[in-house]
């Protein structure tokens, strides 16, 4: 038996530590001769833009999509926590200050405020008192959206599965991978666009490769997205909790 000098045991413990040190951090990569992708999906391997075709494809496909985070859209900052399926989708926006609620199932669309909200206009609250009369008796209420007011197209978009993730998950500039990461216990692939000021994307490195993480080009937003397939229930307000304008909204 040979003896292996005890300089070169110290070596391979330094350096053994160091290596351990860096897998521990942000990243997966580090000097480690593990295969990064072993026991994965298999996505990590392909090129950026495969995997951006694939996790495009399971975002298509799956049911259902929790969206929470932040979207910034014509300079306008809204904070998202939205949960959508085919025919619908229900959840909270805020914006400039204003907290409502979005409902929608099927084509039909349906708001809930406060009374501040209904009484709030170009950053004021200077209504009369028969206006705020009127928004007291719409708060906490379902107001339901008619199709021609110009509300339902600004709002309508939060709601819809396919539009949302069709204007979000596309990535600008040259495509490439970034990495292996970490996203809530979950191992992921990163792709970037333009070396990220095009954008980035975390797609899971488990089962279906669903995009987990969104971050998105020019500081235009961060958004998670979770609970893919997973069903819940989705459903009109009753009489009893709604308001029906008919044709318009009142102005706010």
């Amino acid at each position: 038996m040979t003896a292996i000098p005890q300089g070169r045991t110290r070596r391979a413990a330094l350096v053994s530590a160091m290596c351990a040190l860096v897998v521990t951090g942000t990243g997966l990569t580090g000097c480690s001769s593990e295969d990064p992708d072993a026991g994965t999906n298999g996505v990590g391997k392909l090129p950026a833009a495969t995997i951006q075709a694939k996790t495009k494809k399971a975002a298509e496909a799956a049911a259902t999509v929790r969206l929470a985070g932040t979207v910034v859209s014509n300079g306008t900052t809204y904070t998202l926590d939205m949960r959508l399926k085919a025919d619908g989708g229900t959840g909270s926006v805020t914006s400039k200050g204003a907290s409502f609620r979005l409902l929608r199932v099927g084509k039909h669309l349906f708001l809930k405020a406060d009374a501040e909200f209904w009484t709030h206009q170009d950053g004021k609250s200077d209504s009369s008192s028969a206006d705020t009369a009127a928004a007291k008796k719409l708060e906490g209420m379902y107001v339901k959206v008619p199709t021609a007011d110009p509300a339902y197209k600004r709002f309508s978009g939060f709601t819809d599965k396919d539009v949302l993730l069709d204007g979000l998950l596309t990535l600008h500039g040259a495509l490439a991978t970034d990495g292996h990461h970490e996203q809530s216990g979950v191992r992921t692939i990163r792709i970037t666009g333009d070396k990220g000021s095009g954008g980035s994307l975390d797609v899971s490195l488990k089962g279906t490769p669903y995009p987990l993480l969104l971050v998105r080009a020019g500081n235009a937003g961060t958004l998670r997205l979770t609970d893919w397939g997973k069903d819940f229930a989705l459903e009109e307000p009753s009489k009893k909790e709604t308001v029906d304008y008919g044709q318009q909204l009142p102005a706010s």
